[in-house]
């Protein structure tokens, strides 16, 4: 009898504890939980936004974002989920290229935007586009590239590649690993022929 009931003790004591140790750690996880939360959040969130880049009171572009969110930490970092476009202006602030996405990342420290999911660049000037999946905008270099596939349109021809560099206004550009080139009809006969190049650049 004496080692059945010192048996359901046993068990009954080990349950207890177990509970309180239960109990006791609850307050613990919902702590962890609630940092682990709060560290997800935002710290700033503006909508319809318009930002006004200038140098020597000279407009220099303009950002316009549906929403913009600002996170906080060691690689503070600002996230528009619903994309941006980015318009830049001559001394006479005539547009000469735009730069727009559906999604962006722009990492404060590095000082480069993560652009994503149908990014476009257009030279408004030379009548140029380009169209990739994915475009790195180095802004203190002052550089836009990609390893990404790309699409690019000019007046009288179409050319594809896997990767891209260029200046940020999109006026001197180099395709990397070109695909092919594909002549728009323009009334003149032109050559129907394949890039051997490992690079085709436009100064």
């Amino acid at each position: 009898m004496f080692p059945s009931i010192f048996k359901q003790l046993t068990t009954s004591i080990a349950i207890l504890t177990g509970l309180a140790m239960l109990v006791s750690c609850q307050p613990d996880l919902k702590t962890i939980q609630s940092i682990t939360s709060e560290d997800n959040l935002p710290i700033e969130t503006a909508k319809n936004l318009r930002i006004v880049y200038s140098t020597h009171a000279q407009v220099q572009m303009t950002m316009e974002a549906p929403v913009m969110q600002r996170f906080a930490g060691e690689k503070p970092y600002m996230e528009l989920p619903q994309g941006f476009l980015m318009i830049f202006f001559d001394t006479l602030m005539n547009e000469t290229s735009r730069i727009s996405a559906k999604y962006a990342i722009q990492y404060e420290n590095d000082q480069l935007i993560d652009a994503r999911n149908d990014v476009v660049v257009e030279n408004i000037e030379n009548n140029e586009k380009l169209n990739t999946e994915q475009l790195i905008w180095d802004q203190k270099n002052e550089i836009i590239y990609t390893d990404k596939f790309v699409k690019i349109t000019t007046e009288d021809e179409v050319l594809f590649g896997d990767g891209f560099e260029s200046d940020d206004r999109f006026t001197s550009w180099v395709i990397k690993n070109p695909r092919g080139t594909f002549y728009v009809d323009t009334g003149e006969e032109q050559p129907d022929t394949e890039a051997a190049q490992d690079t085709l650049s436009m100064p």
